[in-house]
């Protein structure tokens, strides 16, 4: 759609047939293909040095981030991802590994662009649009996260299976009053409404963006995430963990060293390809309470997408389209220089309005509503 800006694109993974699939879908702009261990500078670099790319987009896992953006300061270019860094062996994610970038960015004159998913991402643009045109102060912000879709599936997750169980089987965290508060998994949540969808049980978990949120608005006094999970995915989440499945440490079987959870990401459903039967839509937003002109204010933004017809338009379900578009929106504001400047940088710290009129421009229009109660 947007062949005036990408001319020329590289994709590049371990498995370069999954890449040649990817190409052979694109008429109208130039896709080369290319096999990278993105675990690897060396070989990213060389990578770079043959394609000559203004813009890396990292689309790999959490776990490559630190190297991408290495072998990017090696090669001299600029970087964009949509999740923040994970070590392999502690599912701990916190953007300090990648903010201590920020002066080598600088003074290389590259930009990094951290976290341009939807969430994070879209509900970071959501809390600067906000701040810059609804609230002098922005007090509390809750971001709910709501998939009402039905894949069809007995179990099956709509991203990665690893670091989507790494991610809510670990503690919940949320922000009150200038401290982190620790919960157990899961153990914190209540039904909230949402728009076209209506009432779904949501859980309170930690997000990466809470942390840059918390730090860039720091009016803020509690801030905290939550996201929709049906029963039957909690009973087997909670049977996976129970027989050890969800382990991110080694051990041995038949004389080979295997990790519980890559092995359980091997047999179940590949997210990549749920789209064709998903049924529903997911429902994303920030809900926020503030000040403006002395008085409180509450304020829902939000966005709904369609399973069916995101995978009408790109053959891909609704998560991958959510977190999919925004990345190209970040890496097309980078192009055109409206979102270029030499350092690290998470999306709340650059102008919203440009990417806000993109996301209904793009596929993702937003809807707004003033004043109403926010159930939290």
């Amino acid at each position: 759609m947007n062949a005036d800006v990408f001319t020329d694109i590289m994709v590049a993974s371990r498995t370069k047939s999954k890449c040649d699939q990817i190409a052979a879908d694109i008429k109208n702009v130039k896709v080369k293909t290319a096999q990278v261990n993105a675990d690897n500078v060396d070989e990213l670099v060389a990578l770079f040095n043959d394609f000559k790319p203004e813009l890396v987009v990292n689309l790999a896992l959490p776990y490559q981030d630190l190297s991408i953006m290495d072998a990017c300061l090696a090669y001299g270019v600029s970087y964009l991802d949509t999740a923040n860094y994970e070590p392999l062996d502690e599912a701990k994610y916190e953007y300090s590994w990648q903010w201590a970038y920020k002066d080598r960015f600088e003074k290389a004159g590259l930009t990094a662009i951290l976290g341009c998913g939807f969430d994070p991402g879209v509900t970071g643009v959501y809390t600067a649009y906000a701040a810059k045109h609804h609230f002098d102060e922005i007090q509390y912000l809750d971001i709910v996260d709501c998939n009402a879709g039905d894949h069809h599936k007995a179990f099956a997750t709509n991203f990665n299976p690893e670091i989507n169980i790494r991610e809510i089987t670990q503690r919940g965290k949320y922000y009150e009053d200038g401290e982190w508060k620790d919960t157990d998994p899961l153990s914190v949540h209540k039904p909230l409404n949402y728009p076209n969808v209506g009432p779904r049980e949501s859980y309170l978990m930690y997000h990466e963006e809470l942390e840059s949120l918390t730090k860039n608005f720091p009016t803020i006094k509690r801030a905290r995430f939550w996201m929709t999970f049906g029963q039957e995915y909690l009973t087997h989440l909670r049977v996976i963990q129970n027989i050890g499945m969800s382990r991110i440490d080694p051990i041995m079987y038949n004389g080979q060293e295997i990790v519980p959870i890559q092995f359980l990401k091997a047999v179940l459903p590949n997210p990549g390809d749920l789209g064709e039967n998903y049924t529903g839509e997911t429902s994303i937003g920030c809900r926020i309470r503030g000040i403006k002109d002395g008085k409180e204010q509450t304020y829902y933004v939000y966005n709904n997408c369609s399973h069916e017809a995101a995978y009408k338009e790109t053959g891909a379900q609704g998560v991958s389209y959510t977190t999919g578009v925004p990345a190209m929106i970040g890496a097309k504001l980078f192009m055109q220089g409206v979102w270029k400047k030499p350092g690290v940088w998470n999306v709340e710290e650059f102008d919203p309005d440009p990417f806000m009129k993109e996301l209904n421009e793009q596929g993702l229009p937003w809807h707004e509503m003033f004043n109403v109660d926010l159930e939290l």
